[in-house]
């Protein structure tokens, strides 16, 4: 897959954002953030936190998209011959309050690479309180489990781009992808200064002790208790809606229901030598 930037990534914006939220009678919905690498249990996270019918953990989101999209009209003629820059912000400054304007939930984890430096920048100048789940785990089993499962999910992105061997599929993965994106986002959150924005979760953890794991991001979001069930687990849904996996390859989002457990796997063995020590990152362990 392409590397795709975030919308919020752009540096050429004219000034600041200074969102104002939008003053209605009804009570604004907190706004917190996901930041995970893929293959680390976003989904797995999402589907038991979303037990709970005041919490919303999105799919990958698009509203960082809409507001990039709506910044890139800032550079067109028609907005430079005529800058009204506050009926523009009327739309720009609203997009999470117009896009959960509909949501029943109370909390709303919004998940995207929210931790690169562009897009942490400016959340630092549009949001008082900064809130962000780090999910990780090990890269080089992140990219065993690509690999293990494109090879056992044929017509998947891998296979439309014609890469055969598995280093040139963990060089696509790391050089141009939503992988290589989080991992970017993650390295910049993980800097002495961002040290109070983030509350980091690793893959591992999440596996062997799910209910500590939740009792620690309810207790870090202030979120009132929640009695979750870590068996018998739904497929990631929300509002009704599911992942269309059709369009990157089938199974890449799918949940494990009967029990929280980890594939036993070396992925190690799975990944060449040459990609290991070209890629290993200790701090994602």
């Amino acid at each position: 897959m392409g590397r795709r930037y975030s919308l919020l990534e752009r540096k050429n914006y004219n000034r600041p954002i200074i969102i104002e939220r939008l003053k209605t009678k009804e009570k604004l919905k907190r706004i917190f953030f996901l930041v995970g690498l893929p293959r680390a249990g976003n989904t797995l996270l999402s589907s038991i936190l979303n037990q709970n019918s005041d919490i919303a953990v999105t799919a990958n989101s698009i509203t960082a998209d809409i507001v990039y999209n709506l910044f890139i009209l800032k550079d067109i003629t028609t907005f430079k011959n005529f800058p009204d820059h506050k009926s523009f912000n009327n739309i720009a400054h609203h997009v999470f309050d117009l896009y959960y304007k509909d949501w029943k939930q109370k909390y709303i984890i919004d998940r995207s690479c929210w931790g690169t430096r562009e897009n942490l920048r400016i959340l630092k100048e549009t949001h008082k309180d900064i809130k962000i789940i780090v999910l990780t785990r090990d890269l080089i089993e992140v990219l065993a489990s690509f690999i293990l499962w494109s090879d056992k999910n044929p017509n998947n992105f891998h296979d439309r781009t014609n890469l055969k061997t598995i280093e040139e599929r963990c060089e696509n993965l790391m050089q141009g992808s939503i992988l290589s994106h989080a991992i970017l986002a993650i390295e910049n959150l993980l800097l002495p200064e961002n040290k109070d924005l983030y509350l980091l979760i690793r893959y591992n953890d999440l596996i062997n002790n799910p209910n500590r794991v939740i009792k620690k991001i309810y207790k870090y979001l202030e979120i009132p208790p929640f009695q979750h069930h870590y068996t018998n687990l739904n497929q990631f849904k929300i509002n009704g809606i599911e992942y269309n996996d059709d369009f990157v390859g089938r199974g890449l989002h799918h949940v494990k229901t009967d029990k929280i457990i980890k594939s036993t796997y070396d992925a190690y063995s799975v990944i060449p030598k040459s990609i290991i020590q070209r890629y290993k990152k200790e701090w994602l362990m």
